[in-house]
């Protein structure tokens, strides 16, 4: 098995065998170009919190990959950033994010969760991602923005476009990427002159001491906030209900004790995370991990993945268990890049199962063939069929 071909169809095992082997190992990127990955737990959890590791595209060597092409006016991101800006960036969002806002959420997320089972009926079949995970969290992070809802399926098949790129169609994501940045600029417009009761709006007047966001650097949140508010929770609910139908033991078990259920999604995220790899980082300095020296400016990748399922942290890792204390898991980051949307992820999948387990007393998975997206970076199902 080649090595590239393994990261995007077999990661788990390539994990394995690196974290034992090489546990920093030079690979290819997507796009052919070179890069460092890290796997083991110890060692990614270092690099996470490392201020030697720069997240700043211009910290990186020419030729080396540096991820997604944004255009300027969306890549003021705080997954572009080191400090200070993003520790001012951060402490501005902070003070519109609030976890009192994530809150609030939840009795709508509650109210969405049911109106999309209602739709599904009390028996039948259906493709889970396509009529429950994916528009569940579209759902919550529009309303949360204060996009109107006849705008929505435009971004999601935008956003699908941009995680999932069809090689039939080189042109489609900067088609994508063009489209959503006009909806956003007529967006921040709309809601400058008309401010509204939503995290927009509040982003746009929130100050520190006289500080305010940028125009790209609002810009750029929105994106970050629709973007990844969206994909990583489609992908850790979808994730999280297959785990579930795949252990039937598990699955009686929270049926049993609901309760469970904020613990469970801890171990859900640790299982099948909705990233296999954190954002790509540059050494500032030549660094050395794990005795092997990577020089500055050489894109390394850190495995979420890979360290969630390391057997030195968490024993017989690749075995779903819900009584397993989770806690310290890195599929949701750690140190000054940690999630920001964190709470509101936990929220929604806590809530999208507790409806689903409520609801659908016979859900099972459909007797067919299952589909992950092919990405290096992100771990999310194409289709969920189930029967309830």
């Amino acid at each position: 098995m080649e090595l590239a071909d393994g990261l995007i169809h077999h990661p788990y095992d390539v994990y394995r065998r690196l974290r034992d082997t090489a546990p920093v190992q030079r690979i290819a990127g997507p796009d052919g170009t070179p890069a460092w990955l890290v796997t083991r737990y110890e060692d990614v959890r270092a690099a996470l919190a490392d201020p030697r590791l720069s997240l700043d595209k211009r910290s990186g060597a020419t030729g080396r990959y540096k991820g997604l092409s944004l255009p300027p006016a969306l890549d003021a991101n705080l997954l572009n950033m080191d400090p200070p800006d993003h520790t001012r960036i951060r402490r501005l969002v902070g003070r519109a994010f609030t976890p009192r806002r994530v809150e609030q959420l939840r009795a709508p997320i509650r109210r969405t969760a049911d109106r999309l089972l209602d739709a599904l009926g009390p028996h039948g079949s259906t493709d889970l991602v396509a009529s429950y995970a994916a528009p569940l969290p579209i759902t919550v992070i529009c309303d949360l923005l204060g996009i109107p809802e006849g705008d929505r399926l435009d971004f999601r098949q935008w956003t699908d476009c941009l995680t999932a790129p069809d090689p039939a169609r080189p042109d489609a994501s900067k088609k994508a990427m063009a489209s959503m940045l006009g909806f956003l600029t007529r967006l921040v417009a709309a809601k400058r002159e008309e401010p509204a009761d939503d995290l927009l709006s509040d982003l746009i007047a929130v100050r520190d001491d006289g500080d305010r966001l940028g125009e790209e650097e609002l810009m750029s949140l929105a994106f970050l906030i629709l973007f990844a508010g969206y994909e990583n929770t489609v992908q850790l609910i979808g994730n999280s209900v297959l785990a579930l139908l795949q252990a039937p033991d598990q699955l009686a078990a929270l049926r049993k004790d609901p309760a469970q259920l904020p613990a469970a999604v801890e171990e859900f995220a640790r299982h099948e995370g909705p990233m296999l790899l954190a954002m790509r980082r540059f050494p500032v300095e030549d660094v050395t991990i794990a005795g092997v020296t990577i020089p500055a400016g050489e894109t390394v990748w850190v495995s979420l993945s890979a360290a969630n399922r390391d057997p030195d942290r968490f024993p017989d890792p690749d075995r779903l268990d819900l009584s397993r204390d989770a806690a310290g898991h890195l599929a949701l980051g750690h140190g000054i890049h940690y999630c920001l949307g964190a709470p509101l992820a936990r929220a929604e999948t806590e809530i999208a199962l507790a409806a689903l387990l409520e609801r659908l007393p016979e859900l099972a998975l459909a007797d067919t063939e299952l589909s992950w997206r092919p990405s290096m970076r992100a771990r999310g199902l194409r289709a969920l069929p189930v029967t309830y």
